[in-house]
């Protein structure tokens, strides 16, 4: 009995699809020469008996072929996303740098000088001989959010107060004396997003408090306190005043 490959070469191709779904291979094929020849391909239940009848007297062939393989365990996902959700947070802090010790914001003017010569005019006598200065600086200063710069007297307009007065003609004389305050740093509006630009708040010699809203920001800080010649003689004694600079973050 001679098959029908004799004489050729039967190369059997392997694929496996890694991508789209596909059929798994299930050949049945039936030949014969003769003496009746025919080809019957995947044929029916039918066509698979007469196949077999062929095979069983001899006159016939009969080629198979069948492939199997487990699908994948779940659907395949050509595609995966996944999304990572990063989170943390940051504290809202404000930082002034304002020496090593608490004396280093004690602002001591010493002896505020006065016209104490007998020949002065009568006009002039008793009164500043120039004003009080006072600078202050800092190298580090800011909020890391929105806030608020706030400059506060306590003794509001009055400025430096004397504590002890004693009696006095309130027409030449007064027992305090008003001061302005200049601040100045580099900083951004509130909500606002973009590089830094001078920023400056100041309260003047009537004024108790002042304050600004500020972005962000984050430099140095420089603070000028000053008591120009006051209108009146000064009576005598200890003048003072707190100046409270609070940075608030909202």
């Amino acid at each position: 009995m001679k098959t029908i490959l004799h004489g050729t070469v039967a190369a059997i191709a392997l694929v496996a699809f890694a991508g789209a779904a596909s059929a798994q291979t299930n050949e049945r094929h039936y030949a014969s020469p003769g003496p009746i020849p025919y080809t019957i391909t995947n044929p029916g239940f039918l066509g698979t008996l007469a196949g077999e009848l062929g095979v069983a007297l001899q006159v016939g062939t009969r080629y198979t072929a069948e492939a199997d393989a487990p699908s994948d365990s779940v659907p395949a996902t050509p595609v995966v996303n996944v999304a990572f959700n990063l989170s943390g947070s940051v504290n809202k802090d404000c930082s002034f740098y304002a020496g090593n010790t608490a004396s280093a914001t004690n602002i001591d003017f010493g002896v505020i000088g006065i016209r104490t010569g007998n020949n002065e005019n009568v006009n002039d006598a008793f009164e500043m001989v120039g004003p009080a200065e006072a600078e202050i600086e800092s190298l580090t200063a800011g909020c890391n959010f929105n806030n608020t710069v706030t400059l506060a007297k306590t003794n509001g307009n009055a400025g430096m107060v004397n504590s002890a007065p004693g009696g006095y003609d309130s027409d030449e004389f007064q027992a305090n004396i008003p001061y302005l305050v200049n601040a100045s740093w580099t900083g951004v509006p509130i909500n606002t997003v973009g590089s830094g630009t001078s920023q400056s708040l100041s309260v003047a010699t009537t004024a108790a408090n002042n304050s600004i809203s500020q972005g962000a920001w984050r430099s140095d800080f420089e603070l000028d306190i000053v008591a120009p010649v006051a209108s009146l003689g000064l009576v005598a004694g200890d003048y003072s005043d707190t100046l409270t600079l609070t940075l608030a973050a909202l």
